[in-house]
């Protein structure tokens, strides 16, 4: 019996009559980088309407997006359920409009950039309906806005970057730009996918390891495995590791540039606008990283080896709205089977140990351990039958870790 007869008998449409019911939705993935305009908007009619006291909050639509809207429609839209049959992964694959929702990302971005410095810096908004400049909470709002947009931009160059066309790995690299964060495409595609679920990674978190433990391990770990990796391949090429050929350097460059133009535009006002974007933008990426593969360990072989990575070595989600603004990065056992399969071809996996939400909702987790660990610690273990053995443990709490859930006693 074929494939397609068994999906006809399980209830499945045929291929010729399946499509894509997020097709339009994905130009969601806009929002991000419209927001600042949106809010400017905003604040403009807020202020005309003579509501002036509450205009200032929208500068903070990024926020309000992350940590309010997103994880509202996860809970009341749920998740996703709808894969891509086989028959039509191909065609699927193939299909450009899906890779030009991502290439159009890139333009707002930018703009949305040059567009808030131009509000941090400027003395007179009065078109917007604003005595003189933006005040203290409001350029924090902006700043945190084109944050979120860095980190959600960081994902889109996740997207493009694990792809073979130059011009789409290019394109990575400009999107990395924004936050500083260039060397992500060396460290991420070379490293982490290498070594991913292992205590050798710096960008899997470890039971009991809290985000805050784990964010600077993590942003040191991949700067520095970054700059190792394309060290060796430099001199394997018999070139300096000082060349613009270096991904590291040449990606750090690119930042230099847009920063140094930035600041030469706007002036040095802008310095502290840009260097709160960037952290905090980067800091998105690793947050999301801590949560994706949260004490999960590929067990090694009987030749010392690890295992191959599997479904069980990643955490997903399938919370539909989530995954429209991630391009199905919470989709993520299927991306590390499948490293260079386009976003829109990636399936929910059976055997994948799911979070109880989408990463929205799960970002603002990780920032209060105690929570983190009440909700997460539990479905590791039972993600591993109770055996603390098979988990990747914080090593400065191995012996407590080991002493308290031994046996299975939690």
């Amino acid at each position: 019996m074929t494939t397609s007869n068994i999906s006809r008998m399980a209830g499945e449409a045929p291929p010729e009559a399946w499509r894509d019911r997020k097709r339009y939705l994905w130009l969601m993935g806009l929002i991000p980088p419209t927001s600042l305009f949106l809010a400017a908007g905003l604040v403009w009619a807020f202020n005309q309407l003579g509501w002036s006291a509450a205009a200032p909050v929208w500068w903070w639509i990024g926020a309000l997006l992350l940590f309010g809207l997103l994880p509202l429609l996860d809970r009341f839209f749920g998740p996703d359920g709808q894969n891509p049959p086989e028959e039509v992964m191909e065609q699927l694959e193939n299909d450009r409009y899906y890779r030009y929702c991502t290439y159009v990302f890139i333009p707002f971005q930018m703009a949305s950039l040059v567009f808030a410095c131009y509000l941090w810096s400027a003395d007179n908004l009065s078109w917007l309906g604003i005595d003189g400049g933006l005040g203290l909470v409001s350029k924090v709002g902006v700043a945190f806005t084109v944050a979120v947009m860095g980190g959600i931009g960081i994902n889109t160059a996740h997207e493009m970057g694990h792809k073979k066309t130059e011009l789409e790995r290019w394109l990575a690299k400009i999107t990395l730009a924004q936050t500083f964060y260039g060397h992500f495409y060396i460290e991420h595609n070379r490293g982490h996918h290498v070594r991913v679920a292992t205590p050798e990674d710096p960008a899997s978190s470890r039971f009991g390891e809290s985000f805050w433990t784990f964010l600077p391990r993590s942003v040191w770990g991949s700067l520095k495995s970054s700059w190792e990796l394309e060290k060796t391949r430099m001199q394997r090429l018999g070139k300096s590791t000082w060349s613009i050929h270096n991904d590291v350097l040449n990606a750090w460059l690119m930042s230099v540039v847009l920063f140094g133009a930035l600041i030469a535009i706007f002036g040095p006002v802008v310095i502290p606008f840009l260097i709160i974007q960037a952290v905090y933008g980067f800091s998105l990426l690793e947050t999301v990283n801590y949560l994706e593969h949260y004490g999960l360990m590929r067990q090694k072989t009987a030749s010392g080896r690890y295992e191959r990575c599997a479904p069980a070595h990643s955490w997903n989600s399938d919370h539909i709205v989530t995954n429209i603004f991630l391009y199905h990065l919470q989709r993520h056992s299927d991306h590390h089977a499948n490293p260079t399969r386009r976003y829109q071809t990636l399936r929910s996996m059976d055997g994948a140990p799911n979070l109880p939400s989408g990463y929205a909702s799960m970002i603002t987790l990780a920032y209060f351990p105690p929570l983190w660990r009440k909700v997460m610690d539990h479905r590791v273990l039972d993600h591993y039958d109770g055996d603390i053995t098979r988990v990747n443990i914080q090593p400065g709490k191995r012996e407590k870790v080991l002493a308290k859930y031994s046996g299975g006693v939690r």
